[in-house]
């Protein structure tokens, strides 16, 4: 379709002129006398192109340019101003008011088909980002929403009904990035006595991490028979798996080749009956247990990543636990976090904080250990997930 360029211009010489110019070039052509009448051709023919004289009856070419660019619907066509004026300020004012271009008098054939020609493309140009960047912004909503929702199922495996336990009190804190991450934990009841308790960080961040995290998480549950316990004929009815067989599991179902992925984790087993936590460590930040003297050991046997394919032992410990003794699990993205000088929060702040806070209810002890790393931030939003989970033992010594 041949694009269509407006001609605006009190003299009808001049209008013939540019007509003979433009039409061997095979526009399609307007015309107006006025700019008034100028004004309303352009809102009902929208034009591609818009060839405007200044002096004019009526309504000069300033007020033209002036009021079309006041009106989304024609603010993007562009104007080329048609003027006998040649000094610099007559130029600067329609170039101001909207202006693409300026063509003076008497017209030279070359230079109008020039600045015709150019000013259409670029018009092309702006109409087909303009549509491309509709097109991605569509794109982009559609893809937050995915995000959102993938966040949302996410979320929906963190601990949220955790039981109720004499022997136990269970809190936690997750503050998400701005990006879907490789983050999860939970806890888990493998019988009357036993507990599962798990922290596991997946490399890097988006959906990809996010499938990790949710397919390893969905294998920790405690109904998945092969990885965490399995029923026996005879009593008792569970076998329980050990740390260690667990961590070696997850490392063989998960290899880095096929997921192009690795995750580092914490498993630990709480038995209520013996007073005694079972664990081992994925390259995981240790857990941390602060004795209810204060006293602060960490929890570093285990081995390396998930995701070498099974080829490496993971180490087990063992310690006793008392009542008042507390247990945290927590993600890199604690003691990793960043203030607006690059400096890190650190394990010394971390332990600091676990120590300072440890009179405190146990729920009131992990909102104080964030809002003290959220501080030292100036409360920036954390460039990576940020989780905690803490376990308090109340059972009968």
């Amino acid at each position: 379709m041949a694009e269509v360029v407006f001609i605006v211009d009190d003299n009808m010489v001049n209008r013939k002129l540019l007509i003979g110019i433009l039409k061997k070039e095979g526009y399609s052509l307007l015309e107006a006398e006025d700019g008034e009448q100028a004004i309303e051709m352009a809102f009902q023919e929208m034009p591609d192109l818009i060839l405007l004289d200044i002096m004019m009856p009526k309504k000069d070419g300033y007020e033209v340019c002036s009021q079309l660019k006041a009106d989304v619907r024609t603010s993007n066509i562009p104007v080329i101003f048609l003027s006998a004026k040649s000094q610099t300020e007559d130029k600067i004012k329609g170039l101001d008011l909207g202006g693409a271009d300026y063509v003076t008098k008497p017209f030279d054939r070359g230079e109008v088909l020039a600045r015709v020609r150019a000013q259409l493309k670029i018009a092309r140009l702006t109409r087909e980002l303009i549509s491309a960047n509709a097109e991605l912004l569509d794109k982009q909503e559609k893809l937050d929403e995915d995000l959102k929702a993938a966040a949302g199922i996410q979320r929906s495996l963190l601990p949220n009904n955790i039981p109720e336990v004499d022997a136990l009190k269970i809190a936690w804190r997750f503050m998400p990035c701005d990006r879907i991450g490789g983050d999860i934990f939970n806890v888990v009841r493998l019988d009357e006595s036993h507990w599962g308790l798990y922290m596991l960080d997946v490399s890097g961040h988006g959906v990809p991490s996010a499938l990790v995290a949710v397919s390893a998480s969905q294998m920790l549950h405690a109904q998945h028979d092969r990885l965490i316990k399995k029923c026996r004929k005879e009593a008792p009815p569970y076998e329980i798996f050990s740390p260690s067989r667990v961590l070696e599991t997850l490392d063989r179902e998960f290899p880095i080749d096929r997921f192009d992925k690795y995750f580092t984790m914490n498993y630990v087993i709480i038995d209520t009956a013996s007073n005694r936590i079972t664990y081992s460590n994925a390259a995981h930040p240790p857990p941390v247990l602060i004795r209810k003297d204060g006293g602060l050991e960490l929890l570093e046997q285990g081995g390396t990543i998930i995701g070498l394919g099974g080829v490496l032992p993971f180490e087990e410990g063992t310690l006793e636990i008392r009542p008042g003794d507390r247990l945290f699990l927590y993600t890199d993205g604690a003691v990793e976090y960043q203030n607006g000088d690059g400096e890190l929060f650190g394990e010394d702040r971390f332990y600091a904080e676990i120590s300072r806070l440890k009179d405190r209810s146990l729920t009131e002890q992990i909102d104080g250990i964030i809002n003290g790393i959220m501080d030292f931030g100036d409360q920036t939003p954390p460039q990576d997930d940020l989780s905690l989970l803490g376990v308090e033992f109340s059972m009968k010594s």
